[in-house]
């Protein structure tokens, strides 16, 4: 029986990871259960999971959720704050954790749980794109196991022998990680210059949050998982590409010295990568609908359009800088796509305030959290200077 810590619960992959589990309740526990702020959701889903912990991050919110627990007669300890998540993440009450809490506030958790040794089922791309080389050290000094669980790495995963080896030794000339190509696949900038929040948000196959939607149909998200990428498996940028495939059924692909191209290929479902991250290395049913293969028709596949689509050249261009870039290009698009859902702030100038924060902090070197921390404090501060500027 596997404890599991879903970090992020009431989210997507929450949702998801929590379906995978409740289907297999001879194998699998959510032992704890996390969220951020929504205090309905995580109180539903203690009475449906009966966790042994419930840890909600904002600390005002606490008692709350201990009078709705009690109202439903789920027997449970609760915490709140940062030092509970990471307690949570570290503690003994699990020994897999599904590291699902989006963006820069998961990545003191995800850390907590590499030390500790867990498995760790690593869903928040920010923790690895920020601190790649401190949860690497982290993952050594505390022995435990990452298996990603986004869905073009955990491809890359399982089309890699061994799931993460040397690539010169085993022969891996490129990774070549997909993309739907989003809402805004074919248009021009002109044609981008007036959409929505909720044109953003509309994605052709995923059921995302509005944060990671806006990435995907910027292509931010695409670059994020090249850096990501690039720590997971030890690959240079050079070495790693972006093919554009609207029909999202190939997940990602990887070419070897031979001339051998291994793909992973499944409908677009997050249960398939989670139920094969928390089984692995066995394999258990997801719920997820089989291919069909005679009726999914044509796959396309084409280079993605760097000129409209900024974000993704920037993200190369910060991998390739190295030290904290990757780091300072997360915390400004973060603010940028932040004030772009506000409406505060035209589509197109999302890549436009990234490219002026990139330019304004050259890149120093990954010591530790709290340099790193520091350094995202830096980059939000002139992104907001940057969003000032533009009204």
């Amino acid at each position: 029986m596997k404890r599991v810590a879903v970090m992020g619960a009431t989210g997507s992959i929450g949702a998801s990871t929590l379906d995978v589990i409740a289907r297999h309740p001879d194998r699998f526990r959510a032992s704890v259960l996390s969220a951020h702020r929504n205090v309905d959701a995580l109180a539903a889903l203690c009475a449906t999971h009966r966790p042994e912990l419930a840890v909600i991050a904002e600390p005002a919110l606490e008692g709350e959720l201990a009078r709705r627990l009690a109202a439903a007669g789920v027997r449970c300890e609760v915490a709140s704050g940062h030092h509970a998540l990471t307690a949570a993440a570290s503690g003994t009450l699990c020994d897999t954790v599904v590291a699902a809490i989006v963006g820069a506030a998961g990545l003191d958790s995800t850390l907590a749980a590499a030390r500790a040794g867990k498995r760790l089922l690593l869903a928040n791309k920010e923790s690895i794109v920020l601190g790649g080389p401190l949860l690497l050290e982290a993952l050594r000094a505390g022995g435990g196991e990452l298996i990603p669980v986004d869905s073009e790495h955990n491809a890359i995963f399982q089309c890699l022998p061994g799931g993460r080896p040397e690539l010169a030794k085993s022969g891996v000339r490129r990774l070549i990680l997909t993309a739907s190509g989003g809402p805004f696949r074919g248009r021009t900038r002109a044609e981008l210059a007036t959409v929505t929040p909720d044109q953003a948000c509309k994605h052709p196959k995923w059921s995302m949050g509005r944060k990671i939607s806006v990435d995907s149909a910027t292509l931010m998200n695409k670059g994020l998982e090249v850096i990501e990428a690039h720590h997971l498996f030890g690959a240079d940028a050079d070495a790693i590409e972006v093919a554009v495939h609207p029909q999202s059924l190939v997940h990602s692909l990887v070419e070897y010295v031979d001339g051998s191209v291994l793909a992973q290929l499944g409908n677009p479902d997050m249960r398939t990568a989670i139920a094969h991250a928390l089984a692995w290395p066995e394999r258990v049913a997801s719920g997820v609908t089989p291919l069909d293969l005679a009726t999914c028709g044509a796959l396309e596949f084409e280079a993605p359009d760097l000129d409209t689509f900024r974000c993704l050249a920037l993200a190369y261009q910060a991998l390739r800088a190295g030290g904290d870039a990757p780091a300072i290009l997360n915390a400004a698009n973060e603010v940028a796509v932040e004030a772009f859902l506000a409406g505060a702030l035209p589509f197109l100038a999302i890549a436009e305030v990234v490219e002026g924060v990139l330019a304004e902090l050259p890149p120093l070197a990954v010591v530790d959290v709290e340099s790193l921390v520091a350094r995202d404090g830096e980059a939000r501060a002139a992104a907001r200077r940057m969003l000032r500027r533009a009204c």
